[in-house]
């Protein structure tokens, strides 16, 4: 037990578990840390669940022992509740309000005084969450970590669902012949199953093709759908092509998209969900939702029913939507719908406790669902049901979530090994020239 590692209230909030993923070192809980998860266990939300959660957890450890004494963990640590250590002292020059942040930061700087005066003391580690928490322990001469152990991947190696791959010649006019080669035939490489890839002349011609790897992982196979338009939607680049490819595949009922915006997720999961659901009738219904997190300031509470209400959050479907049914009026859309039992747009508050069969179900901006929310989901889908996720990682409106731990990579990352699930990544915008250079510059 060489380090104290000070954990801030938005890490608990994050994972409440957080406290077994520190070894055998000590971790140090300060009181104000339990005072801000207490006035979140109200919430309805995420946070609130989680503040519940740590709360149970904390009362379950009082029959281990006194939580201001040290108490031993399951993973061979100690943890502590910290009642003192709240003296300004230290502080009272730099940071004057007696914020919450600021306790917290002078419980971790007395601790770190008071190891320092020790002939052997140990390391005083802040972790917090807060960018702006660490920046000030870092002017407070404190060691300061962010939380990373809820990441799915450490660094920017997120799933593509696509590779490229140089291969002989003769092995490309092989693939045109027999629509599908064996791995083993031109590479030792392992890929996933479902996972695409672009073969390309190693000698550096222009012949390429476009394979999709098969659930087995040994075989590389020709796609199954090509550029008929759906809906009046054509793919306009090879990435469309291969989200066609799995949104319209029976037997993926799992399909994640990923990409910045404009580049055609939610047009073409729209289109491929209308076709399977009105024209082939696959599907029973069509059910598109996503999370009510706001961009920017809330707008409040709103006046109407449920449906009234839904319309700021679910505008961006009903642009789509719009589009695709070749609208012209205001308010026609609207007409449309009514008239269509089979489509139903929805918000994910209402989708806890449902069971959802013979569905196809779309879940847009799924990048700002927790892990545990985007299990509630899945768990959701009943027998003959396909269900799509899509968003950007990197535009994130949820407080504690990034683009390494939020639900949309924990899924696409956790089952990429999975036959019955395909993933794919959305490079080029077609919104618009603008929205494209908007998108990369901005």
């Amino acid at each position: 037990m060489n380090k104290i590692y000070v954990l801030d209230t938005n890490v608990l909030l994050q994972d409440p578990n957080a406290i077994f993923s520190f070894e055998d070192n000590e971790v140090v809980i300060p009181a104000v840390v339990l005072e801000e998860v207490d006035s979140k266990k109200r919430n309805m939300d995420e946070i609130g669940r989680n503040a519940r959660q740590v709360s149970k957890l904390m009362d379950s450890f009082r029959q281990t022992g006194k939580l201001h004494e040290k108490i031993p963990l399951r993973n061979g640590g100690m943890l502590r509740i910290e009642l003192n250590h709240r003296s300004f002292f230290q502080l009272q020059e730099i940071f004057v309000e007696k914020t919450n942040d600021n306790r917290i930061l002078a419980v971790a700087k007395n601790l770190s005084i008071e190891e320092n005066a020790k002939e052997n003391g140990r390391a005083v580690i802040l972790v917090s969450k807060d960018a702006l928490v660490r920046v000030k322990a870092d002017a407070l001469g404190l060691q300061a970590e962010d939380f990373l152990n809820d990441r799915v991947v450490e660094a920017d190696h997120i799933y593509t669902g696509l590779q490229e791959i140089f291969v002989d010649i003769d092995y490309l006019k092989s693939f045109y012949q027999k629509n599908e080669l064996a791995i083993r035939e031109f590479t030792t490489q392992t890929f996933y199953p479902n996972q695409f890839l672009i073969m390309k002349d190693a000698l550096g011609s222009s012949s390429s093709a476009i394979g999709i790897v098969d659930q087995s992982g040994t075989v590389v196979k020709k796609l199954l759908y090509n550029q008929d338009a759906i809906w009046g939607i054509k793919p306009r680049n090879v990435q469309q092509t291969m989200a066609l490819e799995l949104l319209l595949r029976e037997d993926i009922p799992l399909v994640s998209m990923i990409g910045k915006a404009g580049t055609g997720k939610t047009l073409l999961a729209l289109a491929a969900g209308l076709m399977q659901t009105e024209d082939l009738q696959i599907f029973k219904k069509l059910l598109v939702a996503r999370p009510i997190v706001p961009f920017g300031k809330d707008i409040g509470y709103l006046p109407g029913e449920k449906q009234e209400k839904l319309r700021p959050w679910m505008q961006p479907i009903y642009d789509n939507l719009e589009y695709l049914f070749n609208t012209k009026k205001s308010g026609e859309i609207d007409d449309i719908l009514a008239g269509m039992s089979s489509i139903e747009v929805e918000a994910l508050t209402y989708i806890r406790g449902r069971s959802i069969p013979e569905q196809f179900i779309i879940i847009d901006e799924a990048q700002n669902l927790s892990k545990h929310e985007v299990k509630t989901i899945l768990t959701r889908v009943g027998e003959n049901s396909k269900i799509v996720l899509m968003g950007d990682p990197d535009q994130i409106d949820h407080p504690y979530l990034d683009a390494y731990n939020n639900g949309l990579t924990y899924v696409l990352e956790k089952f990429k090994h999975e036959p019955i699930a395909g993933h794919i990544k959305l490079f080029k915008g077609e919104r618009s020239r603008l929205a494209q250079i908007a998108a990369d510059l901005l």
